[in-house]
């Protein structure tokens, strides 16, 4: 097709004859070879720039593709077609929503080399027995095809190879680069655009995909005088953003622009965008990235993600913090979320606990937002949640600044790319350098921070030796040593260590840290409703006891005691459900675990909770810690089967989905209180303790109550899961009260 017609002429009747004569070119036209001239774009609702519903324009019309006999090589085709270099995937079914009109194609078949979808077989254009809930998508591959010449029509989305925010010479060495020169590769060439119809609803979107929650004002008259000075290269087209967009290939092409040279933009110069960044990404040079990642979050938070940006979005009502369920859950509600945080916009609006499930009240349902709110809370919403379980919880991905932070560490000697030894790149002598990290003290937290820093998801294994390993020869020295991390941190250099001063007395080698990481993890949840309803006290004597005093299950106190003397137990069931996306698993192989002959029965795990009573101000007053002796599905949510279960020397686990049962009248299932004076206490219980094994969350691993004991009885109460169990301020977001959708 001709499609050179795009250019307008000088005048701007020019413009609009030829606007109407490429509409009528691209209705009519056939090629050389007899094939119509069709345009493919990509539609629908919670979708990436790079995936949607085929949707394909013929004589005038757009139109749907029924998915009979489509395949992964017409998905091939068709993300060709649009610039993409390849396909990932193709989906039936209408996955991005029902379109509407013409079905235009039907049972088409393509070879995977074919230059459009409409030189494949099918049966004809309008010949189709489809309803539009057979409707096909695609996932395209992000990399856009080099040089790709896209064609142009006004209303249509933006299509480009590329878009950077170009820095300033003074500029390029902060890191994230937030302010510059922005430029889309069209035709293989690097162009700018001109600012003549630029909006601030442009700049928002811009900086929201760059992983910038807002944009700001910059020095005008410095970039003007900066632009008189360089050659400028424009790009065609206008553009026109919502502000709503996630990306810039969501956003409307505008008109196009009259081409003249020099003259191009006469009353304007080249768009320039400027960000503010959330505060983990604060501007630094490119070696400071030492400051610890601390991130206010008042009223909305994210639990459960592998990655910095994502996860399950959980709302703080009256001190308490529950989920949003994900009736009506979209990019919009996504991106108010993500730039509420202090990330850009949204890349995926999520929904049906894709990145776990939560726990407590259900916070919000039907969430309806604008996109231009400050909180999640502040956008409409009913609070009626009947019908929403936690298998509906809704969750984000976020776009994220651009750190580098993957570039500073790597991992070598793996089978895959997922394992292997750490390598870290650190200053020696005046240049960088290569080398390994000292095991000494190495555990999961680290790894968690390694596996993050490198966007390979979670944490699976923490090593301390690598000797199978074989890393680069050159990076065998060990740079860093006594790290220290919390959890939280963005890269392993925030976690606390040695600095240059490097001190690993087994050395590197063998023993330089490993890890290996894996896209989901198990998260334990202990039941708090199960606890504060089984607390009973019980009077046992010691000649009862005689196995329970063996695997240290009594206080110290019993070493001496008689007998024929009473211990007084606090017992209670404890119901832990795995809410996480993979099984919870030793991390000891069964050839390791250690056999009790007093119970008869193997311990998987040498600590897998600690039980105590604390007193007010913190201080232990009895304890426990109970012995993983068994891991396995007492029950499981329907539909899902056991996996798991401790007969015969059966495998330990507890299942997604599952939940195993310690109960009340078990040995070691208590704390013995005989020593402890009556008052007010709080009872804690912490599950996997020492992060033996690697979880998507901590956070809820820890449960604590209040307790008073007048010497004869106990009462438990105001159970929680996490946080403080103090009094705490009610806390009320404005959202509750005054967002409400009363009548739904």
């Amino acid at each position: 097709a001709p499609i050179h017609l795009l250019f307008c002429l000088s005048a701007a009747a020019h413009c609009v004859l030829t606007a109407f004569l490429c509409m009528w070119v691209l209705c009519n036209a056939q090629s050389n070879s007899g094939t119509p001239v069709i345009q493919l774009r990509l539609a629908g609702e919670n979708r990436k720039h790079h995936e949607g519903r085929v949707e394909v324009f013929y004589n005038g019309v757009w139109g749907t593709v029924c998915d009979d006999d489509f395949s992964i090589y017409a998905a091939q085709v068709v993300c060709r077609e649009l610039g993409f270099v390849d396909a990932e995937s193709w989906s039936p079914s209408a996955k991005y929503g029902r379109g509407e009109g013409q079905i235009w194609l039907d049972n088409v078949y393509c070879a995977g080399g074919e230059k459009s979808l409409a030189q494949c077989g099918s049966n004809g254009f309008g010949v189709s027995d489809c309803k539009h809930s057979e409707d096909v998508g695609v996932v395209c591959n992000q990399k856009r095809i080099a040089g790709f010449k896209f064609i142009r029509n006004q209303g249509l989305t933006v299509q480009v190879e590329d878009v950077r925010i170009r820095a300033t010479y003074a500029h390029r060495k902060r890191v994230p680069i937030t302010e510059g020169f922005l430029e889309v590769k069209d035709g293989g060439k690097w162009r700018q655009i001109c600012n003549e119809e630029w909006t601030e609803m442009n700049s928002r979107v811009i900086c929201g995909m760059y992983g910038f929650p807002g944009e700001k004002r910059f020095n005008v008259k410095s970039y003007k005088l900066l632009a008189k000075r360089r050659k400028k290269n424009y790009w065609g087209f206008s553009v026109n953003c919502t502000g709503n967009e996630a990306n810039l290939a969501t956003c409307k092409l505008g008109r196009a622009i009259e081409l003249k040279g020099n003259s191009t933009c006469g009353k304007g110069m080249p768009v320039v965008v400027s960000c503010v960044p959330g505060r983990a990404f604060a501007p630094s040079v490119s070696t400071g990235f030492r400051k610890a990642y601390r991130l206010e979050q008042p009223l909305v938070r994210l639990r459960g993600g592998a990655m910095i940006g994502e996860g399950r979005v959980e709302v703080l009502k009256n001190g308490v913090w529950g989920t949003v369920c994900d009736d009506n859950w979209n990019i919009r509600a996504a991106t108010v979320v993500c730039r509420e945080l202090g990330f850009g916009s949204a890349k995926e609006a999520l929904t049906g606990a894709r990145l776990g499930q939560g726990i407590g009240p259900v916070h919000m349902n039907e969430v309806e937002c604008s996109g231009f709110e400050k909180s999640l809370t502040e956008c409409h919403f009913n609070r009626d949640s009947l019908g929403c379980s936690h298998e509906e919880d809704a969750a984000v991905r976020c776009n994220i600044p651009a750190m580098g932070f993957h570039n500073r560490l790597r991992l070598n000697g793996g089978r895959n790319p997922y394992e292997g030894r750490v390598e870290v790149l650190a200053e020696r002598n005046g240049s960088l350098v290569w080398g390994t990290v000292c095991s000494d003290s190495w555990g999961t937290m680290e790894a968690m921070v390694v596996c993050r820093q490198l966007g390979l998801g979670f944490a699976s294994h923490a090593f301390q030796e690598t000797w199978y390993w074989q890393g680069d020869s050159s990076a065998d020295a060990v740079v860093m040593s006594g790290v220290r991390c919390s959890g939280t941190e963005l890269t392993l250099d925030q976690c606390l260590h040695h600095g240059k001063y490097v001190h690993c007395p087994r050395g590197g080698g063998r023993f330089a840290a490993g890890v290996s990481c894996t896209q989901t993890a198990p998260d334990l949840v202990l039941s708090a409703q199960v606890v504060e309803q089984t607390t009973y006290l019980e009077d046992r004597p010691m000649y009862a006891l005689q196995c329970a005093h063996e695997e240290n299950c009594l206080s110290s106190s019993a070493n001496k005691a008689d007998a024929s003397s009473y211990r007084r137990l606090l017992r209670f069931s404890s119901q832990i459900h795995n809410n996480g996306q993979s099984d919870f698993r030793p991390r000891a192989a069964p050839h390791s675990w250690v056999w009790h002959e007093c119970h008869r029965h193997y311990h998987s795990m040498e600590v897998f909770t600690h039980y105590d009573l604390i007193s007010l101000n913190g201080t232990k007053v009895a304890e426990g810690h109970k012995a993983s002796f068994c891991l396995e599905d007492t029950h499981c949510d329907d539909g899902i089967q056991k996996r798991y279960e401790c007969a015969n020397f059966g495998a330990q686990g507890i299942t997604v989905g599952c939940w195993d049962t310690y109960r009340h009248d078990i040995d070691c299932q208590w704390i013995d209180i005989t020593d402890v004076k009556p008052g007010d206490y709080i009872f804690q219980v912490v599950i996997n303790p020492n992060y033996e094994v690697a979880e998507s969350d901590y956070t809820n691993n820890i449960l604590k109550c209040r307790s008073r004991y007048d010497g004869q009885r106990i009462w438990t109460y105001n159970c929680r899961i996490g946080g403080s169990v103090s009094s705490e301020a009610e806390e009320t977001f404005p959202g509750l009260l005054t967002n409400q959708l009363s009548h739904r």
